[in-house]
């Protein structure tokens, strides 16, 4: 059906104002969102680093060509498989047969599974209802992606499949090229043979859920919640049926039968749309309607899709760079798009979200918005370093959302996904959340409550077992406390990420660190100085004979065979040498260990040169910019151009390795940019040098922080000279204070190293 002559009239005149809006913005602002590529990441790593270390699921950077908001509910995505597998995202590059637009809770970059997902599908001609049968060859030429709309071409059907989105909600449009019948396919794409749909023909409505199942802890068990969608359609329904697989049934709803789902058809013509309006809620159908109503009102497609394009260029030009290389613009703001896909806002409009590791119970935030899916071990590191800048009040909602959980679970979550616990990766990182927001002075939560959970984690361990089996607590923190590293002999059975003791040292090192700064800031003084102590534990894995770190019996003998550039069971993910590095606390006293300043850079030279480095997992991210703890800081300026270089690039192939919800992006974020937070908790970033002529940072309305390069010639990469507000600057850092009071920070460049 088309609209009416007036209903045509009120949309042009809607999107007339809109686009004197975006017009206004765009006079003063460069269109940021025309550089953002939605693809890249969708096909596997073509950069050395991931080839040499990568291999199977780690050579995607496993994201998806979302049409979203910032940090939004749920992401549209074009489907080229339909299941919720762990490590299969919905769409691959490399496939040819589209299956649907689906609504996403895929943990972008990621090999954790999708959940709680659903899928529309056009099928025109006969209908049919098995992915085998109505899968539709593409061509990535017919489609048109961005972060906040999307649009296919499907040729051999005659039909174009578009989707724009809110927060929580999406609209859809579905333009007939050819005479034909027509049909949508709702799917709730459970593995499980679970879900439930609910066509009502008299609302031109269709409902339905689909449970949320974990995994790690708990595998395959319920989530204790399900995603919720409420699908309005403009059009007058022609027929009606619901199925299961290649079965048909006339009634209007079905529950709990493999590949359920619901069709609807409708009486079309050539030039004709169908259109769709869709709330999603973790919380109900009641929610899942409440949110459609309050963010999508009307079926005004364009409406939605431009009002999406201004919230993108708002969120970008949060950071404004100068350059005359635009492929360096397109991985930099690509790079944005992605750290902006996660922490997933996961409470309705009114507020009601699903109580944290609970069986359908609901509660109401008092404050701000609760968020989940928080892939902690990877994202303390740079990505939520970043919104620390450029957006605090999110950052604050973080470790809010945190606290709920640790109070409504009884412990502080270790790795948050799907709403649940996990242990699915090694470390206990919310500690360096928490406490790095506090000590930049984010505190608009309860602080006292924030440390009485981080304390809990640190030092005691649940008296039953089946909750520590269950995720909660440290994994080993019986042995790590006993002797002050965890040894060989404990084998870390109760946990997705098994033995890995050494990496486990490191990282609980750094852990109580981070709660010691807290406990000083709250005036615990005997708190801090066990804890402090206690940050220093990596030395117990530090094998002075070798200079690197060791797998260490309980009697205190390290393991006899050893391969430093071997992937060890008791490294997580890479090998000794990689993760002898990991002090990102304590840098000077990994230093004297080795013996000095000289040999932290022989060190650090041999990890390059043996081209050991790999920038594809995270336990390294910090490693280029040690040097600027040694006499050689000309060699992080190297080092951090070289990655910048060699491991991003545009493309679908772009990015290194899996994204890990925006972590792999936020390095780039930070690096182009020429500053990085190799220690979070400290609120001090190493400088390097910027990619870009100039760096516009909006750190609140009123300020700007601008970070300027001077170049002797075109050639010019090393550092000779920091100026802050006109003042030279000795440091090799810039705190996080001197950034959010704005100013002009400039760094001067010559062609050869400065080896003073």
């Amino acid at each position: 059906m088309v609209n009416t002559l007036s209903g045509r009239k009120i949309a042009v005149g809607i999107l007339l104002v809109f686009f004197i809006a975006f017009f206004s913005l765009a006079s003063k602002a460069q269109n940021l969102v025309q550089y953002v590529q939605t693809l890249s990441g969708t096909a596997p790593a073509t950069t050395p680093a991931s080839i040499k270390h990568g291999g199977g699921t780690e050579l995607n950077a496993n994201t998806i060509p979302a049409v979203t908001r910032p940090f939004a509910m749920t992401q549209w995505t074009p489907q080229t498989r339909t299941t919720e597998k762990k490590c299969l995202p919905p769409y691959f590059y490399k496939d040819s047969l589209f299956t649907g637009i689906r609504g996403s809770h895929w943990l972008s970059g990621s090999c954790t599974q999708d959940y709680g997902s659903f899928t529309i599908m056009p099928v025109a001609g006969p209908l049919q209802t098995t992915p085998a049968n109505y899968a539709v060859r593409f061509d990535h030429a017919n489609e048109e992606t961005s972060p906040y709309a999307y649009r296919l071409q499907l040729k051999d059907k005659g039909i174009i499949a578009q989707v724009a989105a809110t927060e929580r909600c999406a609209v859809m449009q579905f333009t007939i090229e050819k005479a034909d019948s027509f049909y949508l396919l709702v799917t709730p794409n459970s593995d499980f043979g679970e879900g439930y749909i609910k066509i009502d023909e008299a609302k031109r409505e269709i409902v339905g859920y689909n449970p949320v199942h974990r995994i790690y802890q708990g595998w395959g068990k319920q989530a204790g919640f399900n995603g919720y969608f409420v699908i309005k359609i403009e059009q007058v329904f022609s027929t009606t049926g619901t199925y299961s697989g290649n079965k048909l049934f006339a009634s209007d709803s079905i529950m709990n039968k493999p590949d359920v789902g619901a069709f609807v058809g409708f009486n079309v013509k050539k030039g004709d749309q169908v259109r769709l309006r869709i709330g999603t809620s973790f919380s109900s159908l009641k929610g899942a309607r409440a949110n459609l109503e309050k963010e999508i009102a009307s079926f005004d497609f364009d409406k939605v899709a431009l009002e999406g394009k201004l919230a993108w260029q708002k969120a970008l030009e949060q950071v404004r760079v100068k350059t005359r290389n635009d492929k360096d613009k397109r991985i930099f703001y690509t790079a944005l798009y992605h750290a902006m896909q996660h922490p997933r806002l996961f409470n309705d409009a009114d507020g009601t979200y699903p109580a944290f590791s609970s069986h359908y119970q609901l509660k109401k935030i008092d404050q701000g918005n609760y968020y989940d899916d928080m892939s902690v071990w990877d994202i303390y590191r740079a990505q939520l370093p970043l919104f620390e800048i450029l957006n605090p009040v999110l950052i604050n909602d973080v470790v809010h959302s945190l606290i709920l959980k640790g109070q409504q679970g009884g412990w502080m979550p270790i790795f948050p996904c799907w709403n649940s616990y996990t242990a699915a990766m090694i470390g206990d990182h919310t500690s360096s959340v928490i406490a790095s927001a506090y000590q930049k002075g984010i505190r608009n939560y309860d602080a006292n409550e924030a440390y009485r959970l981080l304390y809990n984690n640190a030092f005691k361990t649940p008296q039953n077992h089946q909750d520590y089996i269950d995720g909660k607590g440290r994994r080993a923190l019986t042995s790590y406390i006993k002797y002050g590293y965890i040894p060989l002999e404990d084998s870390v059975q109760d946990a997705f990420h098994k033995k890995e003791q050494v990496s486990r040292t490191l990282e609980y090192a750094y852990d109580d660190y981070a709660v010691a700064q807290l406990a000083k800031g709250l005036g615990k003084t005997s708190d801090y100085d066990i804890l402090n102590k206690r940050s220093k534990n990596y030395k117990n894995v530090f094998d002075k004979r070798v200079g690197l770190v060791r797998g260490r019996y309980a009697n205190g003998t390290f393991v006899s065979a050893f391969n430093p550039d071997k992937k060890e069971f008791f490294i997580t993910e890479g090998t000794p040498r990689q993760y002898t590095f990991y002090v990102p606390h304590d840098v000077e006293g990994l230093a004297a260990l080795m013996g000095g300043k000289d040999k932290l850079e022989q060190s650090l030279d041999s990890l390059f040169l043996r081209g050991e480095y790999w920038h594809g997992n995270e336990p390294g991210h910090q490693i280029p910019f040690m040097y600027n703890y040694t006499n050689a800081a000309w060699k992080t300026q190297e080092k951090v151009q070289q990655i910048l270089n060699d491991e991003y690039s545009d493309g679908p192939g772009g990015l290194s390795g899996n994204d890990d919800a925006g972590q792999m992006s936020a390095w780039y974020v930070f690096s182009a940019m020429g500053i990085y937070p190799v220690n979070p908790v400290s609120g001090m970033y190493q400088v390097s040098t910027p990619i870009f002529d100039e760096i516009n940072i909006k750190v609140s309305p009123q300020k700007s922080f601008k970070i300027r390069t001077h170049k002797a010639s075109d050639n010019s990469k090393y550092i000779h000279t920091i100026k802050l507000n006109g003042k030279v600057n000795e440091n090799r850092f810039i705190s996080y204070a001197d950034i959010m009071r704005g100013g002009i920070f400039e760094i001067f460049l010559t062609d050869k190293p400065d080896t003073k």
